[in-house]
């Protein structure tokens, strides 16, 4: 269970273009481009993941971990994540992905510095807390709680068994992820979901999670420059056309 996982291990240490939509649908989730990023529709908690459910992992791989980590570092200078403030190093990361939550909450924010996919609104999964102590397993029935609606009500996971039906998404991670609710009576300790069992429960925010961001709503496509160029040019030779015929009728 989460409740002993996470938490004792945490001691001890929407407009979109035809042309975009993928129409690769399960249940209620629905896998798009938006504006050159696969991203995962959500009609049941209304929110767009990254396809990719470890793509901090997928960009230390691709373009290096000191490259991105040092990106992601300036991306927050400043700014204060959470209820307590914080210095961000490259020990909040490690190169599989994982991040303590200061680092999971951080690679979020660079995202939207990035305008990832066309949106600056993404981040982490929340929980909505239903009942006092470790535990609130709400099973994906009540509203705000991301991850589990993700795994019970979408994906028809069951208690103590791993996120089934996956294809839709890339790279999950049977491990713990963040979220960005944090314990009320402890502003050291955040809540975590486990995606092998569907538990969730505390852990301390220095302990490394993996990182699965959202965005409200479906994204809104933005046209390309060159397209927007092409779109001028064509209403600008429209112009001189009409003006053309105009005086030639005159």
């Amino acid at each position: 269970m989460l409740q002993t996982s996470l938490f004792k291990s945490a001691l001890l240490g929407t407009a979109i273009t035809l042309a975009s939509f993928n129409l690769t649908a399960h249940a209620a989730l629905t896998s798009y481009t938006a504006n050159g990023k696969e991203v995962v529709f959500s009609s049941e908690s209304g929110v767009t993941w990254t396809k990719d459910a470890n793509l901090l992992g997928s960009l230390f791989a691709n373009q290096g971990f000191s490259t991105v980590v040092n990106a992601i570092i300036n991306a927050n200078a400043g700014i204060t994540h959470g209820t307590s403030a914080y210095t961000l190093t490259a020990n909040d990361f490690a190169n599989n992905g994982s991040a303590s939550w200061f680092g999971a909450v951080s690679f979020v924010h660079y995202l939207n510095s990035i305008n990832y996919a066309g949106s600056n609104q993404w981040r982490l999964p929340t929980f909505t807390r239903t009942v006092s102590g470790f535990n609130t397993p709400s099973n994906g029935t009540t509203a705000g709680n991301e991850l589990p609606e993700l795994f019970y009500q979408e994906l028809n996971g069951t208690a103590g068994s791993p996120m089934p039906n996956r294809a839709i998404f890339d790279n999950e991670q049977f491990a713990g992820y963040w979220s960005a609710t944090e314990r009320d009576s402890n502003n050291n300790i955040a809540w975590g979901f486990e995606t092998f069992n569907g538990n969730q429960g505390l852990a301390w925010k220095s302990v490394r999670y993996y990182t699965w961001a959202i965005t409200p709503g479906q994204i809104a496509a933005v046209p390309e420059p060159d397209s927007v160029a092409m779109l001028l040019a064509g209403s600008g030779l429209l112009g001189v056309m009409g003006l053309r015929r105009r005086k030639q009728a005159d």
